[in-house]
């Protein structure tokens, strides 16, 4: 972990994982295949409002370094909920590299310029986002430390 932290400190992590999401969040309005953003579309509102579970980890992650207070329940609660997300963001990625593996089939046809470059953007960015992700699972565990489970089972026992 302490190569991480050389070649990419914590707080610059979540600042990258920050412009990614809004990178992302802006791509997927954008259909490659027909060179425009599609506003109408409910399935492109998905990733932004997944994202926003995101947005609230890496704002508790950033004010969470360096206190020595109990570990928040929200926190966890929210990184627990990032781990389903982040099998979101495998399936975005699985659905790029099907974009960029079909394109030769639609060479024939009338493609805009745009296409090839937006979609290896795209992939790289959930790419670069999923793995900035579990490094900061990595950084949060270094940083905040591990959950305490039997704390908060104790603080729950319905019988005291």
């Amino acid at each position: 972990m302490k190569h991480y932290d050389k070649i990419l400190p914590c707080k610059i992590g979540i600042i990258i994982s920050l412009m990614v999401l809004i990178a992302l969040d802006i791509l997927n309005f954008y259909g490659v295949y027909t060179n425009q953003f599609y506003f109408s579309k409910p399935d492109n509102y998905i990733f932004p409002i997944l994202s926003l579970v995101h947005l609230v980890y890496l704002y508790f992650l950033w004010y969470g370094i360096g206190k020595t207070a109990p570990h928040s329940s929200k926190l966890r609660n929210t990184e627990f909920a990032l781990y389903v997300i982040i099998i979101v963001y495998i399936f975005k990625i699985y659905d790029s590299v099907q974009t960029l593996i079909l394109f030769p089939e639609f060479v024939e046809r009338i493609v805009p310029e745009t296409f090839k470059p937006v979609a290896v953007l795209t992939l790289t960015l959930y790419c670069l986002l999923t793995i900035l992700t579990i490094t900061l699972f990595r950084y949060r565990k270094q940083y905040v430390g591990p959950y305490n489970v039997e704390s908060y089972n104790e603080q729950f026992d319905i019988w005291k």
